[in-house]
């Protein structure tokens, strides 16, 4: 062997693993999930957290959660989510109408409740009013008006849980007012929800629970498939951790919604995933 031989094929072998490496690491990358916002989050207190808040932010690290729409039943899991400030998590938090469940079924003609919005509102940091719930005719309660005319004076949205009739009547109090539609009605046909989404351009879907965006194998389907690009801007996604099942199967419902995200053209699924999350609440 040459004096030096045994230095160069060493030396040659070290080159070689590092263009290796350099080749590998954009691929890596590209594999990396695609960030979320979760635009529907429960971290309830009534009567007690399913996780301990440790537990729940190491959910959102673990499945890549960078972004929560925050509420609790009551109040008191969103104070503690935003005031834990904690590192690669962006909390935008909304201030719900209700103390106990059942509320759910009366707030809506409860003055109290108005009360309730006015007291949490002045903490200073809320960006919405919701999830509330509400169904047809209820929502032209004089006390939802007074809500909806609030958030529109504070600049707040609204996220409602409600079928299309109860929509109309939202953006009828107050043409100004700008909604977040909680399941973007459940089940309600696709060629209703676009006429929904062409007659109140300040109207957003969220797509918890939200049936018919897949079928057979977990594709898209053409329906689904065409809202998404005719509307590329109008829809966010959510979890809905309403009850502790839902916190128990979260890293199954991110991944569910990465499994469609990829049949999407790549802009597209960025504003879906958290884009259109971060122009809404930060206006970028």
């Amino acid at each position: 062997m040459r004096p030096g031989a045994a230095g160069t094929g060493w030396r040659r072998a070290a080159l070689g693993a590092v263009i290796l490496l350099a080749a590998l690491l954009p691929a890596r990358a590209a594999e990396e999930p695609i960030e979320i916002f979760d635009a529907h989050l429960h971290y309830n207190w009534e009567p007690k957290p399913y996780y301990a808040l440790d537990e729940v932010l190491a959910l959102f690290k673990k499945n890549r959660v960078t972004g929560i729409l925050a509420t609790s039943r009551p109040n008191t899991g969103t104070h503690a989510l935003v005031e834990a400030k904690a590192e690669g998590l962006w909390v935008v938090p909304f201030l719900r109408p209700y103390r106990v469940r059942p509320d759910i079924q009366t707030w809506f003609n409860d003055p109290a409740i108005f009360d309730l919005i006015e007291q949490e509102y002045r903490r200073g940091y809320y960006r919405g009013i919701g999830e509330f719930h509400l169904s047809g005719q209820a929502a032209a309660s004089p006390w939802v008006k007074k809500t909806v005319d609030f958030a529109v004076k504070h600049d707040l949205y609204l996220h409602a849980h409600a079928d299309d009739v109860a929509i109309d009547i939202l953006m009828r109090h107050n043409p100004r007012a700008r909604i977040i539609w909680a399941h973007t009605g459940f089940g309600l046909a696709p060629a209703r929800v676009a006429e929904m989404l062409a007659t109140y351009p300040q109207l957003w879907g969220e797509l918890s629970y939200r049936s018919g965006i897949t079928g057979e194998g977990g594709r898209l389907t053409p329906e689904w498939r065409d809202l998404f690009a005719r509307y590329p801007d109008r829809f966010l996604l959510g979890s809905d951790t309403w009850i502790a099942e839902r916190w128990a199967s979260y890293g199954d419902i991110i991944a569910g919604y990465r499994g469609w995200l990829k049949q999407l053209p790549p802009e597209t699924a960025a504003k879906i995933a958290h884009g259109n999350a971060r122009r809404l609440f930060a206006g970028q």
